[in-house]
Parts: structure tokens; sequence; C-alpha cells
């Protein structure tokens, strides 16, 4: 089984290293020459060419990574789905709730994989904050605060919800267990002036019990990935920009003096685990982790906090 890539960006080129030292990658396509030339000089054991068609075309790809523009992701996935391949695709799925839909309804016709680029599924530090949960070690969830912030040019495919936000729902609705959400209030600023939204406040009920915030920025200078889960017992706090110690648990102790915990979990990098999951569901046609419908339910979400921006302004 071997797979093919398209769009070797900055992205891309992570996805690309992670299928060459795994022994898959076959092929990755670009339109762009000289992204294509860096690619060859960086894996020069993998084909490159400008044409998606050299991919679908090709009996011996059994699967399409697609980490090309976010406008581009819908046509392209049709497009493998029909000539039979496999589709992860990066986040979000679609740019539409009616485009969504229609992929995994594809994908499911056609029994093929359809996987979504939801990394923090496949965080340990996040799995094993899920089964803190699940253990009842943090107590009831009162509440979750999601804080995504960083410093970004990219502006012409794309507004920061929909390039920042589905790396959040999808987190919070997997450490819940549930994919059963509505956004309650939504607001955003175009803070230059271009109809762009590059702030956004979102705030969300998870399963009609939890009420979760996240607040998401492309105009901050200091890098921010900060999750909290406030718990009766405990409360959690995960801070991704940190080499170690990403997670720390937070309780009163009986002196009133605040106690902190460190909880061991097996280290490994979070996308080498979701390519090989791609790989293993191919293999064994499972359900992926994050599949079709969870990437569906994430894009649902961000269109009804679209809308609910444009309502508000």
């Amino acid at each position: 089984m071997s797979i093919g890539l398209i769009g070797a960006g900055r992205w891309g080129r992570n996805l690309i290293r992670n299928f060459v030292q795994l022994g898959k990658l076959s092929c990755v396509c670009d339109v762009h020459p000289e992204s294509l030339k860096a690619i060859n000089k960086l894996f020069p054991t993998v084909r490159t060419t400008q044409y998606y068609d050299d991919l679908l075309n090709d009996p011996e790809i059994k699967g399409i990574i697609i980490a090309a523009p976010a406008s581009l992701h819908e046509d392209l996935a049709k497009k493998a789905l029909l000539k039979g391949k496999h589709v992860y695709i990066e986040k979000p799925l679609a740019r539409s709730e009616a485009g969504a839909i229609e992929l995994l309804k594809m994908a499911e016709s056609l029994n093929l994989v359809l996987m979504v680029g939801h990394l923090l599924l496949y965080h340990p530090a996040v799995n094993k904050l899920k089964e803190l949960i699940f253990s009842g070690e943090l107590g009831n969830i009162r509440f979750i605060n999601s804080d995504r912030r960083n410093f970004s040019a990219v502006r012409n495919d794309t507004n920061v919800i929909w390039d920042l936000a589905p790396h959040d729902i999808s987190m919070i609705g997997y450490l819940l267990g549930t994919d059963d959400a509505k956004i309650i209030q939504a607001r955003g600023f175009a803070t230059e002036g271009d109809g762009v939204i590059d702030v956004a406040h979102l705030d969300l009920c998870f399963n009609n019990q939890v009420y979760a915030h996240i607040h998401n920025s492309w105009i901050d200078p200091q890098k921010q990935c900060l999750l909290t889960v406030n718990g009766s017992k405990k409360t959690a706090v995960l801070n991704d920009v940190r080499q170690e110690q990403k997670l720390e648990l937070y309780s009163m102790a009986d002196n009133s003096q605040i106690a902190v915990e460190h909880p061991i979990y097996e280290a490994h990098e979070p996308l080498r685990r979701e390519c090989e999951h791609f790989l293993e569901c191919i293999e064994s046609g499972e359900k992926p982790l994050s599949d079709g419908f969870n990437g569906y339910t994430v894009v649902q979400l961000l269109e009804s906090a679209e809308n609910k921006m444009k309502e508000s302004s």
C-alpha cells in the first residue's frame, strides 16, 4: 500500500516527513514548482507532480492525504473518493455543512475511509486528560475554556475560526465523549478592516450540560494553546506550548494551599500517531477516531458560529 499527498506547504511537509518515515509515501502533488523542488531536495525518494490526476490514476496509491487550502478540500476529496481512494483530509473537512455531509455520505456509500486531521485527538496529554475526566478524578465538569492564539498573516483563504477553532471544538467534544453541541453565542472582529475575522469568541454548550468558551486570535505575537477544565474536585490545565509537563491538576489542600499534580503519560508525536492511525484504518477497515461524522459536526458548529457573527454585525 502506498499513499499520495496533495499540498506541500508548511503543514504538508510535516505530513510528508511522517509518511516517508513510515515508508508509505510514493508521490507528492503541488501546483507550485518551487514547493516540489524543496520536496525533491528534502525527500529524494518521493516522486513529485503538478497534476492531481497522477495521484488519482495510480493504482498503487490506496490513500490520498489532502493538505491543500481549505477552499479546495471538498472538491479534492470528492475526486479521490470517486476514484476509490481512502481520504485523510486536513481540517476543516469542508467549508459548509452541506459539503461536509455530502463527503460523509459519499465515503459511507463507497465503503472508504474518510478521516479528518483533528490532531489533538491523538495528543497523549489530551488522551490522559480524557482518562482523568472519565475516571472521576476531576469530579463533575463545570466549565471549559480554550485559548488558542498566534500571529498569522494568512488571510486570503479563511478566517480565524475556520483555521483554529476546529482544534478546540473537536478536542472538547472528544474530552467529554459527545458530538452533541450547540453554539450559544459567537462574536468576531476584523481588526484590519478587511472583513476577515481575526479575533473570535465562541460560547458553546456540550450535551446540554457543560458550557465552554473558545478564544481564537491571529494577532497575538505570543503563541498560546491553553485549555482549562474546571471540575468540582480538581481543575486541569493543559498548556501545549510547553515542552514538558504540559498537563497539570490543581486542587485546594486541607491547609487552604493550592496543590499541583503532574500526571504521567506516554510521550509520542501526535501527528505520527495520527498518520499511523490512517494506515491502520485502511488496513483494518475500522472507523477512524476523527472520522467523517466527527468532521461534519465540527463544520456544522463553525458554520453556525459564522452565521451568528454575521447576524450580530
